[in-house]
Formats: C-alpha cells, structure tokens, sequence
C-alpha cells in the first residue's frame, strides 16, 4: 500500500506542475454518459470485493492453503512491475492533457495521437489492466488472481462505448481510428 502512495502522491505532484487542469479532470467523478455510469459501479464494486479478498486471503491463507505462499521475490517483482507501471501514466498525460476521469469532450479539445497514443488508443487502459494483474501478487495472493480478470470485460465496455462517444463529439476521432488501428494490445486489438 505504501508503494500505491508513493506513486499516486508522485503522479498527483507531477500533473499538478505539469497542468492543474489536468489534475482536476483526473479528479473528476460525477459522469454524465449513463454507460459509463454503470462501468464506474461495477469498477468501484469489483475493486471491493478484490482488495477485501485480498484480506481475507492474508487472514486465512487461502493462497497458502491451495497454491503455496507468493514467494518474496514475486512479491518484489509485483511491486516493481505495479510502480513501473504506474510511471506509464507520465507519458500518457503529457501526450493527452484532455484525458479526464470521466467521458467528455471539451471546447478546444485536439486528438492526443503522439507519445503511446500513436500505438494504441486507449494506453490509460491498457496500463490500468496491467496493473490490476500485479496488484495480487504484491499483495501475497494467488486466489484474487481470477477477480483481476473481472476488470478486462469492463474496460472493454467502457473503451468501446468510448470510442462510440468520441467518434459522435470529438471532430478527427474517426480518422484517428484509422490511422491508430489498435485499441488496447499493439497488433492483436
């Protein structure tokens, strides 16, 4: 958990110097598209149920028990992986400082497509399912791994009613699409 707040305190401290406007569209929460209400309550409820049997699995050993203990040096790297991971929101918000917590298009708004944007349209998400599949193992759970797959679904939605969105509001979006062919993974979606 220390880990967790050194990162989110270096990236809240970086976006804040880099653009406070950017932070405050990251700290936004009150959506207004009705899909994206229902993708933001079934994220809040599966990182619920995932860091309580994250407890529950250190309380009674569930891991333990069934696979074996998450051995020191996979804990380390988990950590490792789940900080280094984390630093890739620098390069994604310094690529995009429209990128905000909820679906929206501003006045002014351009099409982010340098930095990993020329990759994949969505690195915010890519980066956030690599994380939430090393959160378990830092953690000392092998059990929780299969909850961390809850999360992939979801953001799937979510992009793709995105995606539905901007190519509706934001003009450019639909050419962008075309010429950034790749959602999530670069050569697979």
């Amino acid at each position: 958990m220390s880990v967790n707040l050194v990162v989110t305190v270096a990236f809240c401290t970086y976006l804040y110097q880099l653009d406070p406007q950017v932070l405050e569209r990251r700290l936004l929460r009150k959506e207004k598209v009705g899909a994206q209400k229902i993708v933001l309550f079934l994220m809040k409820e599966v990182s619920v149920i995932f860091y309580l049997l994250c407890g529950l699995d250190n309380r009674f050993g569930w891991s333990r028990a069934f696979i074996g203990p998450v051995p020191w040096w996979l804990t380390l790297l988990a950590l490792a992986c789940y900080a280094g991971g984390y630093l890739q929101f620098f390069p994604v918000m310094k690529a995009n400082r429209f990128a905000s917590s909820i679906i929206q298009v501003e006045a002014g708004q351009t099409i982010a497509d340098t930095g990993p944007y020329r990759l994949v349209r969505h690195p915010m998400y890519a980066i956030g399912i690599f994380l939430w599949f090393w959160m378990p193992l830092a953690l000392g759970s092998f059990v929780v791994l299969p909850v961390a797959m809850l999360i992939i679904p979801i953001l799937m939605f979510r992009l793709l009613n995105e995606e539905k969105f901007l190519r509706r509001e934001l003009p450019g979006y639909a050419e962008y699409c075309q010429r950034t062919r790749y959602r999530l993974i670069p050569f697979v979606w």
